[in-house]
């Protein structure tokens, strides 16, 4: 049996390994972690083997993503 793996501190930006989607760490819910997507919207629930904490380079990748979207219109 492996040990259990550090969950990220709530505040975090973390990548969901399945989706490839980064996100604000919110909460831990039972087995899960909580994510919601940079500038907001709906939380998710992602498997704790499933996150991994991001990169520097994946922050501002999803952060220039979201100001495109909203530059757009797409995102209030």
């Amino acid at each position: 049996m492996r040990p259990p793996r550090q969950q990220p501190p709530v505040g975090s930006y973390a990548v969901d390994t399945r989706t490839g989607r980064v996100g604000l760490v919110m909460g831990h819910e039972g087995p899960y972690v909580q994510l919601r997507p940079l500038g907001g919207g709906r939380e998710w629930d992602c498997d704790p083997d499933a996150v991994r904490d991001a990169t520097a380079a994946e922050r501002l990748s999803a952060a220039t993503a979201y100001a495109n979207a909203r530059s757009r219109g797409e995102v209030p």
